[in-house]
């Protein structure tokens, strides 16, 4: 039987961490590689595309600030995806005016950010591989999309408004196997919200970690990082709420968030890890829910599943594939989704003797794994520049004054939280029914 090389190639990583962000599109995000970047390669934005409302046509533009408001959030409801995708993706900008139908600018959802925006994504497309082939896994809003991410479906849901779900995640094959895992949070663990095992979180404290400080369940992610201690599986909730500094502070990507606060966490991530004991043996993975809303141009093509509700991808979010047994600016033209990591990290840690993984589904059981994309090692680790450290920096301070200055003067209230943020507060209610001690994050 000739030698399965990919899958092989998954035995040169003992660590596999996953970072899944908020509501942004491939184009949105990564577009520029190709219209502004050179990056011919990477199937991103060119200068002609658009979308067409009430006779006006609407071009690809670049935004003006990586800050958008509370009034920018297009809708990303199944309905609106559908509504979005119509005519060759063509209705981006009508799905927009019907959201906000007074004083918006339906054309912001065409807008895109570049290089000087997304400084690391810039910095990290450049030293290992982009993947301009993986799709959300449901073409719609948050939780159906992460309930792919970690079992393998949805359980017929297609909202996001309840974060209350009953379904085995592929948490439980790992304890099977008594392979370690840890998953990392800043102000709420969404996986209880997806599996009622693990939502006696005294019972599995040991699995549940804050990502920036230690706590009374363990060290930070920083501090394993560190100490080369990685768990062979990490998974990492970006900021949601922010319980500190109110919603304007939240790093998870999420409008109206600052995605410079999404760049200041990868960074602070990446420098964890490059910096690590344990960076020759580790895989980190990048990637969105879903698509917030806002324009990509590629179509997503239809999926295996055992439901037949859920037999088309959704649209394509910004992934990476980190690691230093991933060629130098790489771009993946495999067709991956959410399901794609449960695949990789069952074939890693639980893999039968004839190759098998334990069952989650249509969808995992066809998804595509990352093994074909380490090929060889790195002769050097790719350091993040220091000019790259200093602006979010300078950043990340300038936004700290900014806050304190407005809090002080009281010149605004906090801004209202997004639909989100108030599903992540009614989890942390549920969570402290189920016994999460008051106080504890």
């Amino acid at each position: 039987m000739p030698r399965d090389t990919a899958l092989a190639n998954l035995d040169k990583v003992e660590h596999i961490v996953v970072l899944m962000m908020e509501n942004r599109s491939f184009d949105h995000m990564f577009g520029y590689l190709t219209l502004k970047g050179g990056r011919a390669d990477v199937d991103g934005l060119t200068a002609g595309m658009s979308n067409r409302h009430s006779g006006r046509t609407y071009r690809v533009r670049h935004l003006k600030s990586t800050k958008l408001g509370a009034d920018q959030d297009p809708c990303h409801s199944q309905a609106c995806a559908r509504q979005q995708l119509a005519g060759g993706n063509g209705g981006f900008v009508s799905n927009f005016a019907r959201t906000y139908p007074r004083d918006s600018d339906p054309g912001l959802v065409m807008g895109y950010y570049d290089a000087a925006d997304l400084p690391v994504y810039d910095s990290l497309a450049s030293e290992f591989c982009v993947c301009d082939r993986w799709f959300s896994s449901v073409p719609g809003p948050t939780w159906p999309n992460r309930l792919y991410a970690a079992a393998g479906r949805s359980g017929k849901s297609r909202s996001g408004r309840v974060p209350w779900y009953d379904l085995p995640s592929f948490f439980r094959h790992l304890d099977a196997r008594r392979v370690s895992w840890r998953w990392y949070y800043h102000d709420v663990p969404t996986l209880p919200a997806v599996d009622p095992r693990y939502r006696n979180l005294g019972r599995f404290r040991e699995h549940f970690r804050l990502f920036d400080r230690r706590s009374s369940s363990g060290r930070s992610f920083f501090e394993v990082a560190a100490a080369g201690d990685l768990a062979p599986v990490s998974w990492i909730d970006p900021n949601y709420t922010d319980v500190d500094f109110g919603p304007s502070a939240s790093n998870d990507d999420h409008p109206p968030s600052d995605v410079l606060g999404g760049q200041d966490l990868v960074l602070r991530l990446y420098n964890a890890l490059v910096t690590s004991p344990a960076w020759e043996k580790t895989l980190l993975l990048i990637t969105y829910d879903e698509h917030g809303g806002f324009y990509d141009h590629v179509a997503p093509p239809a999926a295996p599943d055992d439901s037949a509700t859920f037999r088309r991808y959704g649209v394509r979010v910004p992934s990476l594939v980190v690691s230093g047994w991933v060629e130098r600016a790489a771009v993946s033209k495999t067709l991956f989704d959410h399901t794609s990591i449960i695949k990789t990290i069952l074939l890693r840690f639980c893999r039968a003797a004839g190759g098998g993984i334990p069952p989650m589904g249509a969808r995992t059981a066809q998804a595509n794994h990352f093994g074909g994309l380490l090929s060889a090692p790195r002769s050097r680790r790719p350091l993040p520049p220091k000019l790259l450290i200093d602006r979010l920096a300078d950043w990340r301070s300038d936004a700290f004054t900014e806050l304190v200055g407005v809090q002080s003067a009281q010149e605004s209230p906090q801004p209202a939280p997004n639909d989100l943020q108030k599903q992540i507060m009614a989890l942390e209610e549920r969570l402290r029914a189920e016994g999460l001690p008051v106080g504890r994050p």
